[in-house]
């Protein structure tokens, strides 16, 4: 059985690959852009990447896949290579059974970069893609030039164990033998709840964005792989806590917030982890920064890579 459903997992993303889940335009990457799946250790990653210039590395978060990143993939290219990986287990990645401590994903990150021969990148990250981030630049920091996390905790950091206290992070702890049999079939309606109670205004996150990310949701093995990412927060608390013990990050961070969401608490977090913290809030928008608010969020990216080369 397993192998039976490795196989349609296999043929289902072949499928994707040569075939957007939805013809539209906003999870079209731009012409130019290039798809290979780079072997890393234990998963094979996903990764489009195109453009020219210094590199900068995108990193998505948990109901969303590297397509999140298509509007500031478009505005980067013009004088950045820009390279969009899927998370191990979600999107067109391949869904290992493990693996899923953020520790081992930077791993899958430095497996990217070396295929593509990149030695440093500029790093932006979302949601879990942030502590998939930290975890890179804390174990290969001559690899980061600078780091932009936005509006997600990091396991461990700062005020980890209040942040946990908030009753719209239920999901963090959702876990047990039956969590993936109660959402079989019923992906859309699980993520829905993250999308509207996240979202300042629920009608940003559209409808053909919904649709798109259910369907990768719904691959075989994908909703299995997006508890794994929460259920090994325990293991990255200490992970984590053992690389602040080491060393703080020295590249400037910027740490952003929406301002219905994380706000100033992202820098609050960082700056119990880097010594060079700057703030920033996206106007209007919750958590889904690249729905509620592209522009700023680009413009806000841009600004900070440009301003600290």
């Amino acid at each position: 059985m397993i192998h039976q459903l490795a196989c349609v997992a296999t043929l289902l993303a072949a499928l994707f690959a040569t075939q957007p889940v939805l013809a539209t335009d906003a999870f079209t990457f731009p012409e130019g852009f290039q798809v290979e799946e780079i072997a890393a250790p234990g998963a094979t990653i996903h990764v489009r990447y195109g453009g020219q210039g210094p590199a900068v590395l995108l990193l998505h978060g948990y109901g969303e896949t590297g397509d999140m990143w298509v509007p500031m993939a478009k505005d980067l290219m013009h004088d950045h290579t820009v390279v969009v990986p899927d998370l191990r287990g979600l999107g067109l990645s391949s869904k290992p059974r493990g693996g899923f401590d953020k520790k081992s994903q930077a791993q899958d990150v430095a497996a990217v970069l070396d295929a593509l021969k990149i030695a440093s990148v500029d790093l932006v990250a979302h949601d879990i893609g942030n502590m998939v981030g930290y975890a890179f630049a804390a174990q290969y920091p001559t690899r980061v030039s600078r780091l932009v996390l936005i509006d997600a905790p990091v396991p461990g950091i700062g005020p980890w164990e209040e942040i946990l206290k908030n009753p719209l992070l239920w999901h963090f702890r959702f876990g047990g033998p039956d969590m993936e049999r109660l959402v079989e079939g019923r992906e859309r309606i699980y993520l829905d709840r993250f999308w509207n109670e996240f979202s300042a205004d629920p009608v940003k996150f559209t409808e053909d964005a919904r649709e798109h990310y259910a369907k990768l949701y719904a691959l075989p093995g994908a909703m299995h792989s997006g508890f794994s990412q929460f259920a090994a927060f325990d293991q990255d608390v200490i992970d984590n806590r053992a690389f602040l013990a080491s060393a703080k990050l020295t590249m400037p961070v910027l740490a952003v917030g929406g301002e219905y969401s994380f706000g100033p608490t992202m820098a609050t977090v960082m700056r119990f982890a880097a010594t060079d913290v700057q703030e920033a809030i996206v106007l209007g928008s919750g958590h889904w920064i690249m729905e509620e608010n592209p522009k700023a969020t680009v413009e806000m990216v841009r600004a900070f890579l440009d301003a600290t080369r």
